[in-house]
């Protein structure tokens, strides 16, 4: 099947089909996600973790074997004493082991198995034994963190001194046929062929090791060294730009290098750079204590407080959509609301609870748009049902008012708005008044950026469903756009007055410098909200106006000015405009994109089409560091062939499955490229994968590096990931889901 632009052929655009890029191919890849088991006595230490071939993970501890209980994904288990075997968990086990993927056991007087019949059964005489690893041959060398003796059966075949006791690690080279070990700053290799100690490697900072791949990982306080694993020779010189320096941990896991840190876990990708997991979104805590292969492709990652699964499932992103369409239904729907955030307390989903939020109609259109546009790529009724849902929502805020073309910011029962005072709202009494039903109150304020989402919802209902859907946003659409026209170019609220920011009047947008974003934002969307309101009602009246605005106005100026000469306001602008420029406002930037769907397809005629085009194609190419995957789609709405579709599918890809806003702190981080402060927040040179930064909303500073506030609310996926998406299906710049095989 060929994958077509839709949108392009039912807007008209002038683009030729052959012109446009060939579709994303949806096949599966590895989705990360994490499952975790905490620790529920803190006065435990944790030592070891392990998995054996048949999946079974378990944890030595100061008391004993744990073993993870009850865990899935956003619900997190435990780590209970194990008690399947009981001649096992009453033993003083010190160590843990692998041999042939099963596991092997040492206490104070042997090392033992449950495998192989039970035959695994060696005295060691060492009474203080707490370090084991396998060779060849059923060949192990055991420690006490002074004394090394390697045993076979009953055979002690050597038996020697650590240098520069104690011991820290004990490693098997397979591929030399060599122990190595690491004390004291200190390699040493052991070779039982010709039973020589040899040191080989020191640095006073190492902490850690791992031998595979020919290669030596030997990490420090510091970074990190590769030495050639045949002659233990530097190769190269100590990695330092990495997301933490500060190493606790090597291994080399499935294929890839993994490291643990005193801030989090991270892997060498194949391209140099490092995927860094830091946080509660992937591990208990970030003290890492060890690295070990889990169950399949499966990550374990023991911390000082629990343990962390990362698991790596082949999905595609129509199945990613999938789970996402799951958790906009189970947790965030609210009166057919899309209800973006949600609070909780420690992460908690238990504990979550919805509410009345300041832009519930914006996050609604855009999760409304998201099951549109999968309704008319999949044909599916339930899409359709949740459209409609949201769209009854919507349709709400305007009869709840009881005013003429006035809708409500949100609304909620009689005595359960939880709204406190801001500086924007606070003169109106938080917003809030009682309906005309005694059971509800509703909230006004209501801002230029809900009408931007009723706009985007009516106008994409209007040209894309048909029948009584259709003839109720289009009634809606020319009830809000008269009454702003009878209001001189305001939104009036309760108390008679215009809203703080629901304001289009030209004295109004022309008293801003022409510098400051607003003169420019709000001519572009209001001759974008005119122009749809035209083609849908055919009433001459928007059109008229329009004209009024971009003629007389100046507006049509004001919205083709480039984004590239604004900035703060100067010295001589007045409070209110200093305060509205003071840095790059993104909501602004979602503001532009969603009524870009207005501006450009209903353009009056194909000369304000092109400079619409030039204008938006200006704003997007400003954009393009963010890497963000709904303003190269809403880009690629205009018919452009270029629309980084590469960097639309790795923001896609890289959106994290779990949603809890989770601590994030990136400050630190060595491995990254940070840029002069700039008024766009820009603080570095690429933006970070969205699973590594604290935000995810379209309408936030994609660069911001940090959020020390840790699981307190669950971000909603409809609007931050099923709108790009499936917006992206219903453009045919992503396929549907491919069988690779």
């Amino acid at each position: 099947m060929k994958y077509l632009f839709l949108s392009l052929l039912s807007l008209g655009a002038l683009a030729a089909l052959h012109a446009q890029p060939a579709p994303y191919r949806d096949v599966p890849y590895a989705q990360d996600f994490s499952v975790k088991y905490y620790l529920p006595d803190s006065t435990v230490q944790l030592r070891q973790v392990q998995a054996d071939r048949n999946g079974v993970v378990q944890v030595l501890s100061s008391r004993g074997l744990l073993r993870p209980q009850g865990g899935q994904f956003q619900y997190p288990g435990s780590l209970q004493p194990d008690r399947a075997y009981l001649p096992t968990a009453d033993k003083n086990v010190t160590a843990l082991g692998l041999y042939q993927k099963q596991l092997v056991y040492l206490d104070d007087q042997t090392v033992f198995s449950n495998a192989w019949a039970g035959k695994l059964y060696i005295q060691h005489q060492l009474p203080q034994a707490c370090f084991l690893s396998a060779g060849p041959d059923f060949t192990f060398l055991v420690s006490d963190g002074s004394t090394l003796r390697a045993i076979r059966g009953e055979q002690v075949l050597w038996e020697g001194k650590v240098p520069q006791p104690p011991l820290s690690d004990l490693k098997y080279d397979a591929t030399h046929h060599r122990y190595l070990l690491l004390s004291q700053g200190v390699v040493s290799s052991l070779s039982l062929a010709d039973k020589k100690l040899r040191t080989v490697y020191q640095n006073a900072a190492l902490t850690c090791f791992d031998v595979a791949d020919s290669k030596i990982y030997a990490g420090t306080s510091k970074g990190y060294q590769v030495l050639g694993a045949a002659d233990f020779k530097p190769q190269g010189t100590l990695n330092t730009k990495l997301p933490c320096p500060d190493l606790t941990t090597v291994a080399y896991a499935h294929g890839h290098w993994w490291f643990g840190s005193s801030q989090g876990t991270f892997m060498l990708r194949p391209d140099g750079q490092y995927n860094y997991y830091y946080g509660e979104r992937w591990t208990p805590d970030n003290q890492v204590l060890q690295i070990a292969e889990g169950e399949g492709r499966n990550l374990l990652i023991l911390t000082k407080k629990g343990l962390g699964e990362i698991h790596f499932e082949e999905m595609t992103l129509h199945q990613k959509a999938l789970r996402y369409e799951k958790q906009v239904r189970q947790r965030h729907i609210r009166y057919g609301f899309n209800c973006d955030v949600s609070t909780l307390k420690n992460g908690d989903l238990s504990t979550l609870e919805m509410g009345q939020r300041d832009s519930d109609n914006l996050w609604t259109s855009m999760y409304l748009a998201s099951q549109l546009f999968r309704y008319k790529v999949t044909g599916e009724a339930e899409a359709l049902e949740n459209c409609l849902e949201s769209f009854e929502a919507m349709q709400r805020l305007f009869a709840i008012t009881g005013m003429k073309g006035y809708f409500a910011r949100g609304f909620e029962r009689r005595g359960y708005f939880k709204t406190k005072p801001t500086q924007w709202d606070g003169t109106y009494a938080h917003g809030w008044t009682a309906a005309a039903d005694p059971a509800w109150d509703w909230r006004g304020t209501t801002s230029s950026d809900q009408t931007v989402g009723q706009m985007f919802a009516l106008t994409l209902i209007a040209e894309h469903l048909d029948g009584e859907p259709r003839q109720k946003a289009i009634a809606l659409m020319d009830e809000l756009m008269s009454t702003i026209i009878e209001n001189d170019w305001y939104l009036i609220d309760f108390d008679g007055k215009p809203t703080l920011w629901g304001r289009w009047n030209p004295e109004y947008v022309n008293g801003f410098p022409t510098n400051v974003g607003d003169r420019k934002l709000y001519a572009s969307n209001m001759i974008g909200f005119l122009q749809a309101a035209y083609h849908f009602t055919k009433k001459e009246i928007y059109k008229e106006k329009a004209y009024e605005l971009m003629d007389k106005h100046g507006y049509l100026e004001n919205l083709l000015r480039p984004m590239t000469q604004l900035g703060p306001a100067p010295a001589t602008a007045d409070a209110h405009a200093k305060e509205l420029s003071a840095e790059w406002n993104h909501s602004d930037d979602e503001m532009y994109f969603l009524a870009y769907w207005c501006l450009y397809p209903y353009a009056f005629t194909p000369e304000l089409k092109q400079k619409y085009l030039a204008a938006i194609r200006e704003h997007w190419d400003l954009e393009r560091p963010e890497k963000n995957g709904l303003w190269n789609l809403c880009y690629a709405m205009t018919g452009a062939r270029e629309f980084d579709l590469p960097e639309t599918v790795w923001h896609l890809r890289e959106f994290p499955l779990d949603m809890i806003e989770w601590q994030v702190m990136n400050s630190h981080r060595q491995d990254v490229e940070k840029v002069p402060a700039n008024f766009r927040g820009q603080t570095l040179r690429e933006v970070l994968p969205p699973d590594e930064r604290p935000e995810l909303k379209h309408n936030r500073n994609l660069f911001k590096l940090d959020r020390p506030a840790n699981g307190q609310s669950t971000l909603s996926p409809g609007d931050t990931f099923l709108l790009p998406y499936w917006m992206g299906r219903y453009l045919g710049a992503i396929s549907a889901p491919v069988d690779k095989r």
